[in-house]
């Protein structure tokens, strides 16, 4: 994914109708750059000493508003917390039963086209999950 600007960064919030306050536009750069899938704990630690004011719910409170508008995707892909990807585009993740490391996986069509009869619907969501052992995990198990 592109890195943005602080600037086109806030003009994505504004363009949601979010206002840009300082703490919504550090909530939401830290999770567009990361390529990690975050919890709101683990935002909350990275945002905490730069936003002295920083509570886990406003963490939580924004990181709500960015998915009900659009702007992120939360999954709950099994271990008990959600996670946030800043990334919107349609692919699916991996997550590694050993190391807990969430990846992503590119796909190769639209939506219509994952399963069989699907295209008699009109799909406006999914989320593809996969779990298994990384490339990394897997070379140490063998």
């Amino acid at each position: 994914m592109k890195k943005l600007t602080r600037a086109e960064l806030k003009s994505e919030l504004m363009n949601a109708g979010i206002r840009p306050s300082v703490q919504r536009l550090a909530i939401y750069e830290f999770v567009r750059m990361s390529k990690a899938h975050p919890t709101a704990e683990v935002v909350y630690e990275a945002l905490r000493e730069e936003l002295g004011s920083l509570s886990l719910t406003t963490v939580y409170n924004t990181l709500k508003l960015y998915t009900d508008a659009g702007l992120i995707l939360t999954l709950n892909i099994d271990d008990g917390f959600l996670h946030y990807d800043g990334d919107t585009s349609l692919h699916a993740h991996f997550r590694c039963s050993s190391c807990g490391a969430i990846h992503d996986l590119a796909v190769k069509s639209d939506y219509s086209n994952w399963f069989e009869g699907s295209g008699d619907f009109s799909v406006t969501e999914a989320q593809l999950y996969l779990k298994g052992l990384c490339p990394k995990c897997k070379s140490c198990k063998n």
